[in-house]
């Protein structure tokens, strides 16, 4: 038989509960949440010295050398979002990954396969998740992007809830920080030669919504001087290796026969978003 509550009661046992779960989870990662808030302190510390430690110019007498604060800036604002999957079986473990310092790899945001999101480092700081990558003439992403970790093991569809918390969060951070529509790409793109997440990602669903571009219905042949190689470049791939470039562009956009050649229906897919970048 259900006991019979009164809703005063009921939503005391639903408060405490919460609390309950709330602190168990913070408790959890106390220690890890400790280092954290220590790392930011000291950001912020060396954010708010006047003149800025370390920053004086080499080779000229420190006489020379004034320090005088503007009343015109700001803080670290993110222009790309780069998606990456795991390789992983789990969100907890891609968690313990990150709070591992000998791994060196963090990342903003991890998307859980049921759709949860844990959001692990400030969007105003630095996540080390692009590593050695370029993008254009950009060849620092960990400083330009926000990192989004999809919890999956690179071989497995993506789940319909994940991909709605994707969308979810995407559509916050692109308004949050006017973030064009171009500016949603893969760790494959950035990393042509060494990466090739995330896999099997439906790119031109999010392109629908408006994070990433697609190529239209109607395609046109390209013209007897077109260049694959500028039009990737021009793309933003690093073409260094034109092969490997050749081959992210194919993840991304064609999803089959990846391979470093391109067909006659590739390279008018690969000239109609030339023309949109």
């Amino acid at each position: 038989m259900i006991k019979k509550y009164s809703y005063k009661k009921l939503s005391l046992l639903a408060f405490s509960a919460a609390l309950t779960f709330t602190s168990c989870s913070t408790n959890k990662y106390a220690a890890t949440n400790k280092i954290y808030k220590e790392q930011a302190k000291e950001f912020g510390e060396t954010l708010a010295t006047v003149p800025p430690p370390k920053q004086m110019i080499d080779s000229m007498p420190v006489n020379e050398q004034t320090f005088i604060g503007s009343v015109n800036f700001g803080i670290r604002k993110p222009n790309f979002v780069i998606l990456h999957h795991t390789a992983q079986d789990s969100t907890a473990q891609t968690i313990k990954t990150f709070l591992i310092k000998k791994t060196e790899t963090s990342a903003h945001y991890i998307v859980g396969r049921d759709g949860k999101v844990v959001q692990m480092v400030n969007d105003y700081l630095r996540a080390n998740h692009a590593g050695a990558a370029k993008w254009g003439n950009d060849t620092d992403l960990n400083s330009s992007s926000l990192g989004i970790e999809l919890d999956n093991n690179g071989n497995e569809p993506y789940s319909d809830v994940q991909i709605s918390s994707l969308i979810t969060l995407l559509s916050t951070l692109k308004t949050k920080y006017n973030i064009p529509s171009a500016n949603f790409i893969g760790h494959s793109d950035i990393a042509p030669k060494r990466k090739q997440d995330p896999n099997n990602f439906p790119w031109k669903k999010l392109a629908e919504q408006g994070y990433g571009l697609w190529y239209d219905a109607v395609l046109q042949i390209p013209p007897p001087e077109f260049s694959p190689a500028v039009a990737l470049r021009v793309i933003g791939y690093d073409v260094s290796n034109l092969n490997a470039a050749i081959i992210a562009f194919k993840r991304h956009f064609i999803q089959t026969n990846i391979n470093p050649a391109l067909s006659a229906s590739e390279m008018m897919i690969l000239f109609n978003l030339y023309k949109k970048y």
